[in-house]
């Protein structure tokens, strides 16, 4: 389930807690673009784009939606991204694309 949903993504290391510079958002080894690195609901991590666009804009396969966990989540999160299916959401509802939806790789110059 996990690769189909493309949550293949690895977990962001712990800070230091005695480091106090800040923390960048990862980048896509593929296209070099920022993402946001979240656990899912069923203990994977996904690579989430920058920004929330209109759910008819993203395809069905790649709309997720960050969310809190309930109470006694066996997630260990604050904010956990959660594949939309089963009902749709409106068209013009936000949702977060997977990255690997806007990945464009870079090819290197000729």
């Amino acid at each position: 389930m996990a690769e189909a949903d493309g949550a293949t993504a690895a977990p962001r290391p712990d800070p230091d807690p005695d480091d106090a510079t800040w923390i960048e958002p990862p980048l896509c080894h593929e296209c070099g673009a920022s993402v946001r690195v979240y656990p899912t609901n069923y203990d994977r991590w996904v690579s989430l784009a920058m920004m929330e666009l209109p759910a008819k804009d993203v395809p069905e396969a790649f709309r997720w939606r960050l969310t809190r966990p309930p109470g006694r989540s066996p997630v260990p999160a604050d904010i956990v991204a959660v594949r939309l299916r089963g009902i749709d959401p409106l068209p013009s509802e936000p949702v977060v694309p997977a990255h690997r939806m806007m990945c464009i790789p870079e090819w290197g110059e000729p």
